[in-house]
């Protein structure tokens, strides 16, 4: 998933539009207050204004490291030296100035999550998640999943030990409350799911029913 953090509603939708037709999955916030409320939660890249209507991104991206270490590309419309320094010697990744290319952006946060996805899977006892490449391996074999099938194993294991609610996992996954969609919505991707990961789906190992609860991976 890639964090949006762009003042300018335009743009911000240009770029969560542009992402998701890539086939990236986005988050996006339009406040530094709104971000720290929304981010850090796994995010494999941050686009971070640097402008910002209640502080500056500089600053944002200092406090959500703090939860995470995560990739960060700083969008501004200044193209001053002081303002690439300062984002460079808080570890940005790159640096884009405005008005840019949504091709030439995308090449650099390939570039971006090219260099830091292969450090950072996500693993729990035989099996990997790899987000920047959108893949999971059970002992070494590549597991293939539809989209949710993905989406749903990535939020399970970002959360290892957590317990995560149906409405949770339709809010992330699917972007709705449980009001609109059919009951088994979140049993039936889970059940599809275990049959590809699980050594025996009628008794799972890997993702666990917590009773009256939820889902959860891990202890």
């Amino acid at each position: 998933m890639i964090g949006i953090i762009e003042d300018d509603r335009l743009l911000n939708q240009a770029l969560k539009l542009t992402l998701e037709k890539a086939g990236y999955e986005t988050m996006t916030a339009h406040t530094k207050k709104e971000a720290l409320s929304l981010l850090g939660k796994g995010e494999e890249l941050l686009l971070v204004d640097i402008g910002l209507p209640d502080g500056d991104g500089i600053s944002l991206y200092q406090e959500l490291r703090g939860r995470q270490k995560t990739p960060v590309i700083f969008l501004t419309a200044r193209d001053e030296e002081r303002d690439m320094l300062a984002a460079f010697d808080i570890g940005a990744d790159d640096y884009v100035v405005k008005p840019f290319s949504m091709k030439v952006l995308l090449k650099r946060i390939e570039a971006v999550l090219k260099r830091n996805g292969e450090a950072s899977p996500l693993t729990f006892r035989e099996l990997s998640l790899y987000p920047a490449k959108k893949q999971v391996f059970m002992k070494g074999q590549e597991i293939r999943l539809t989209a949710k099938e993905y989406q749903l194993l990535e939020y399970l294991m970002l959360n290892q030990g957590q317990v995560l609610t149906k409405e949770n996992i339709l809010e992330r996954i699917w972007g709705i409350s449980g009001q609109f969609v059919v009951d088994n919505t979140v049993s039936v991707t889970v059940g599809r799911l275990r049959k590809k990961i699980e050594p025996d789906a009628r008794q799972p190992d890997y993702i666990k029913n917590v009773f009256g609860l939820g889902y959860r991976i891990g202890d």
